[in-house]
């Protein structure tokens, strides 16, 4: 159980990081409390059809009869780490507040949608991360895996919220993020890599 606390925390922490910005300064835009809600309920909802989409598709890997070749998947994180790790720096900064521009011209009404097509967009790498991930999980610990994601879409909005406030922390969190999620991407392509016994299977075919 501890493991599946550690690694899915880390799963997580590495798919959130890249827009904690966006939304931190969504929340600096928020003027009322309803504002505030709609942004916390668009985050759920988007994170929901993302893990949704994500488990289907790691249901329908799990009929691979060969678990080590569901394991290969974890080359995918790997790579988007590696990709993180040099790709150029991005001004996020200035697509979150095109965001704000685009949210401030539509009726409050519209926030809660607005924040979950932002999430699924900017989720767009956790696909990579979530269904190798999940695939090689058995679906007792899947479920635990769950509430941790709950409780961590919970905390972001919370951090976001909160440093909406601070923009001096905004500012440290966007310098070190590219150097905190290559490693965890890459950390976790090995850990699925792993626990399916890919690194042993491919050792063994190899005659090592």
């Amino acid at each position: 159980m501890l493991q599946t606390i550690i690694s899915a925390s880390a799963v997580f922490i590495s798919t959130s990081i890249d827009y904690l910005l966006i939304i931190t300064i969504v929340f600096a835009q928020a003027k009322t409390k309803k504002s505030a809600a709609h942004i916390v309920g668009g985050q759920y909802l988007g994170t929901a059809i993302l893990v949704t989409v994500s488990l289907i598709a790691a249901f329908v890997l799990h009929f691979i009869p060969q678990e080590w070749i569901t394991g290969l998947l974890g080359l995918v994180p790997i790579t988007l780490g590696i990709w993180a790790a040099f790709k150029k720096g991005e001004n996020e900064e200035d697509e979150a507040q095109e965001v704000v521009e685009k949210l401030e011209a539509r009726k409050s009404t519209l926030l809660f949608w607005t924040i979950t097509m932002i999430t699924i967009a900017s989720g767009g790498d956790n696909l990579g991360i979530y269904i190798p991930y999940f695939s090689a999980m058995p679906a007792e610990r899947i479920a635990a895996a769950l509430v941790i994601f709950a409780l961590g879409t919970l905390l972001v909005c919370y951090i976001g919220f909160k440093l909406s406030s601070v923009p001096l922390i905004a500012k440290t969190l966007e310098k070190y993020e590219r150097v905190i999620v290559p490693i965890v991407y890459i950390g976790l392509g090995i850990y699925i890599m792993a626990e399916s016994g890919t690194f042993a299977k491919l050792m063994q075919l190899i005659g090592l």
